[in-house]
């Protein structure tokens, strides 16, 4: 069915066909849904769009709303849904452990933790082979800095400016986005270094990034340099000289920012950053909430792009494809330095968290989900790669796999982030005509695109026309 933008201006995209049909809804009417929210929800929670979406039932790539109306989910959650909404292999299995067994907690054994953990840890490269499950990215990022601390006998930890970690109070410290942090004291011993930045940043070129898409800017490095990745080594190696003491906890950083809006580092950047921070007696934590479980396409871990190996990985949102669960996993040695006191999780590694987690290993391997992220998302970088030399707006479009930024700006030569009005049009264009995106960075000038990894490239011809339609229309707009 073609969809039609609400102000009746049609596109020439055509949504994919999808067998499934929805069930009839049968909730409270939408603007009581609005009272309830306004009522007795938090205002923290704020919601996308002026019309907030009352979405009824997802399948795979796709989601339904109220009113039957089908949208194509290319943010999946903020890139949780990693093998499809409600995936049939994830939902029979958790059904059948649903009848079993809920919760036992970790003062008894039950099998499937102990068939999950070595599921997961054999997907890592050795010591990462200990495991310690919780329920959320922040908790276990709260976890690793804790683990950190515990075992260098050190406090400093060092990210980058423009990182996301969690919302918790501990946290908060690492996260190094203006619009998360509240005026209360918070991020004892965290100190934040330059993002380097290829693209936005003070230095970067044409050949920076691991990426199928590069930078518009030139690049005056020679054979086998990088003059931006020394430039930026320089800021790290001043952070290490004048913000922290001698000794240090650790480093942690996003393989590819994902709150940021996909951003990307020299190639190099993390393999000699690690060695750096591990003279000083860091250790180093790679967060791999949103580039794990194969997003990136050619590796399963983000850090293996990187060619290095941390000693504490965190792992969530895709871990479970919307169930809350979360993981940190790191060494023997690190990981003992936790058991000299008691350290307890209630529902961390519950039967049913496990048996979840399992089920979307199984889903990703089975349905080649990997190969297709580094398939459809390479397609959808060179499609849109086609939008940016078009469109004077679209200042950088980068990522790996199915882990994709658009960057949106006045101008290519300045820069300079592109409106919020401005942006929002576009962003509600897009949803009219039924492909949801996602919104990052500093500004919110950037769209983040990370759709479940089941999507095919007949969806991506979809979203790129009603991405391109949405801005044709907005240059009309602007004339």
């Amino acid at each position: 069915r073609q969809q039609k933008w609400k102000s009746s201006v049609s596109t020439r995209a055509k949504m994919p066909p999808c067998d499934f049909v929805p069930e009839k809804y049968e909730s409270y009417p939408y603007e009581r849904m609005q009272k309830i929210r306004e009522q007795n929800i938090s205002p923290s929670l704020r919601m996308y769009y002026k019309k907030p979406l009352l979405l009824h039932q997802g399948h795979m790539q796709w989601l339904f709303d109220y009113e039957g109306q089908r949208y194509l989910d290319l943010f999946a959650g903020i890139v949780t849904v990693s093998v499809g909404h409600c995936h049939p292999k994830v939902t029979i299995a958790t059904q059948k452990q649903l009848a079993r067994l809920w919760h036992t907690t970790n003062i008894y054994m039950h099998p499937s933790i102990q068939e999950y953990a070595e599921k997961l840890t054999s997907l890592l490269p050795d010591p990462l082979k200990v495991v310690y499950l919780t329920n959320s990215g922040s908790e276990a990022n709260d976890l690793a800095m804790f683990m950190a601390r515990l075992y260098t006998r050190n406090f400093d930890i060092i990210s980058f400016r423009g990182a996301y970690h969690g919302g918790s109070p501990y946290t908060l410290g690492l996260t190094s986005i203006g619009l998360y942090k509240h005026g209360l004291a918070n991020g004892f011993g965290c100190s934040t270094t330059m993002l380097p930045d290829v693209f936005r940043g003070p230095w970067g070129g044409s050949h920076c990034r691991d990426s199928p898409v590069q930078t518009v800017r030139k690049c005056s490095c020679s054979e086998g340099e990088c003059h931006a990745n020394d430039q930026y080594i320089e800021q790290f190696k001043d952070t290490l000289n004048t913000s922290v003491p001698k000794t240090i906890a650790g480093f942690i950083a996003e393989p590819i920012q994902g709150v940021n809006g996909a951003v990307q580092y020299p190639r190099s950047f993390l393999k000699e950053a690690y060695q750096l921070v591990r003279e000083r007696g860091g250790i180093c934590i790679s967060d791999e909430v949103q580039t794990g479980f194969g997003r990136t396409g050619s590796h399963f871990w983000g850090f293996q792009t990187h060619d290095v190996v941390p000693d504490i990985v965190t792992l969530a949102k895709g871990i479970g494809n919307g169930f809350p669960m979360a993981a940190v996993v790191t060494t023997k040695e690190i990981a003992s330095s936790l058991a000299q006191n008691l350290h307890f999780n209630t529902f961390g590694g519950s039967p049913l968290a496990c048996v979840v987690g399992a089920a979307v290993l199984d889903a990703i391997e089975e349905d080649g989900l990997q190969k297709n992220s580094e398939d459809v998302g390479t397609y959808m970088l060179l499609e849109l790669a086609k939008l940016r030399d078009k469109f004077e707006i679209i200042g950088d479009v980068r990522g790996k796999g199915l882990m994709i930024g658009v960057e949106m700006v006045t101008d290519k030569d300045s820069r300079h982030p592109l409106p919020a009005e401005e942006i929002n049009r576009i962003w509600e264009d897009c949803k009219d005509m039924g492909v949801l995106i996602g919104r990052g960075g500093l500004y919110s000038q950037t769209f983040r695109i990370k759709p479940p990894m089941c999507i095919t490239k007949k969806d991506v011809d979809f979203a790129v026309e009603v991405l391109h339609s949405a801005l044709q229309r907005h240059m009309e707009r602007a004339a």
